[in-house]
Parts: structure tokens; sequence; C-alpha cells
């Protein structure tokens, strides 16, 4: 007897219980790419990548699209345009790095053969040509690490197939060592971006240096305390940072340092927290 394919309700049902289990959900289209969920964001329109798989930098009110937009708010799944949405869905996707894991997507037998060897044993989900074995920890994503091969955790998503088997354990180092000798296509590795210098690094001419200091770490609590929609978030806290304290010279590549790397620790590239900077400045005239 043919299987039949989950209704559309059945993927909103599906979303709502991984929400509440923790882990960030997005719904997928066909050929599992995340849909544009606002008109801004329609057709590529804000400069994301033609697959959108990955968010463009947009200022798009609440979440928009890729792993950016993996959500574990029901208020926010059942919302108005995202009920829609995945009403449309063909298949249920969760941000891995979000829940503080990490996917190795085994794409064909000799990967499986491969991992069996060398990594140690997991929760094992089955995928349509391979396998998902899924660690406790989160990592960089990168695709290509070995043939048939690609590590889905920070900035990346994976579609959900189900508990699978076994137990899950820790991310051993032989998965996070499979990503330090990945290339880009050129060959050489991507250089890392810095946090762009400070115009000034003086005194707050209108507060005082405790009010600098508790602005900065505040801003790093709201960074760290989101749980979906990272990439408009970190924008929308550097604004608030920049609106306040860019004009008088206080803050120092310290400070920014600090936003950046709470950014990073929640699934934020480099280059995305430096767009994020520069466009807040931008907007703001500095």
């Amino acid at each position: 007897m043919t299987q039949q394919p989950p209704s559309r309700g059945e993927h909103l049902r599906t979303a709502l219980t991984l929400a509440a289990s923790g882990l960030p959900v997005l719904p997928l289209r066909a050929g599992k790419v995340p849909f544009g969920n606002c008109r801004r964001c329609a057709d590529n329109a804000c400069g994301g990548r033609p697959n959108m798989k990955s968010p463009g930098p947009c200022t798009c009110p609440g979440p928009c699209h890729a792993w950016a937009a993996a959500t574990i708010d029901p208020n926010v799944i059942t919302s108005g345009p995202w009920r829609r949405t995945w009403l449309l869905a063909s298949a249920v996707a969760y941000h891995p790095g979000g829940a503080g894991l990490t996917v190795v997507d085994l794409d064909n037998a000799d990967a499986i053969t491969w991992a069996r060897q060398h990594l140690p044993a997991t929760q094992t989900v089955a995928t349509t040509r391979g396998e998902h074995w899924l660690y406790r920890g989160a990592m960089t994503s990168a695709n290509g690490v070995r043939p048939g091969i690609d590590i889905k955790s920070t900035m990346a998503y994976a579609r959900w197939l189900g508990p699978g088997t076994g137990t899950m354990t820790a991310l051993p180092d032989a998965v996070r060592t499979l990503t330090a000798s990945k290339r880009t296509p050129n060959g050489p590795t991507a250089p890392a971006v810095t946090p762009p210098a400070p115009a000034g690094g003086g005194q707050c001419r209108h507060r005082t240096p405790a009010f600098l200091e508790r602005g900065v770490a505040m801003a790093e609590q709201r960074i760290t305390a989101v749980t979906s929609g990272v990439h408009n978030a970190v924008y929308r806290t550097f604004l608030a940072v920049l609106s306040t304290h860019g004009r008088c010279g206080c803050l120092t590549e310290d400070h920014i340092t600090r936003l950046f790397t709470a950014a990073q620790t929640k699934g934020e590239s480099a280059r995305h927290c430096t767009e994020a900077w520069t466009n807040a400045r931008t907007t703001l005239g500095l």
C-alpha cells in the first residue's frame, strides 16, 4: 500500500511539538528550500542567496527566511503569515546550532561506512539516501568536509525526519576536526573578519563609564537570550548601541568584539556581524 504524504496541518503540529521541546523550526517548500516569509523578501528582493538558504540584509519586522527564521515561539509559528506558510509547507526543518546540536549528514553508503569506522555511535536518523548522525554540541557548519559528508549546525538547517534511533552523545573532536582543513572553492581558507575599528575610543561626553558598560552588557544579554530571528535581532541590537554611543566615540574595539562574539555564539558569521554593524552605522548616518 502506498504511504500517503503528511497533511499540511500535520507539518504545523510537528513544528509546534518540536518547538516545545526546544528545537527551533522553519518550514520548507518543494525542493527542501525555505520560504521567503514576507513580501520584502519574495524573489530574493532582500539580497539573500538565490536559493534562500541564507538570510539577506533585510530589516523585516519579524522572522524572515532560512536558518535565521527558525523559532521555538509558538506565537510566531501560529501567527497569521507563518501559519499560512506552514499550511503550504512540504517539509519541516530545524536549526541544529540553535538547539546546541550538530548533524553529520552522510549522503551515501560509503560515507556511512566511513562514519562507523571513525566516529562514535550516536542518535541516527535515516534519510532518503543515507543517514543523519546527531551529536550534542554546536559547531561551525561546512559542506563537503569529506566525500558525501556535510556538517550542519550553526547557520544551517536540516530536515526533520523523525527522532531516529540510538542515544545522542557529545560532539566528539573527530567531528570538529573535519572542518579544520575545509577550503573555499578557490583554494585558500577564507580569512576571518574582524570588527571594524571604532571611530573614537574616548569617554562618553553625556554619560558615565558605568552607563556604557551597563549598555554593552545588556546588549550582549539581549543577543544571547534571543530564540528566533537572530539575524534581525543582532542588527537591531547593534543599531540601539550605536544610536546611544556611536557619535561620542566611547566604543572601543573590545566593546565591539564582545558584541560580535555574542552574535557569533548564536550562529551569526563574522561577515554577517560586520554587515549588520555597517548597515546600522549607515542607517544612523555615522
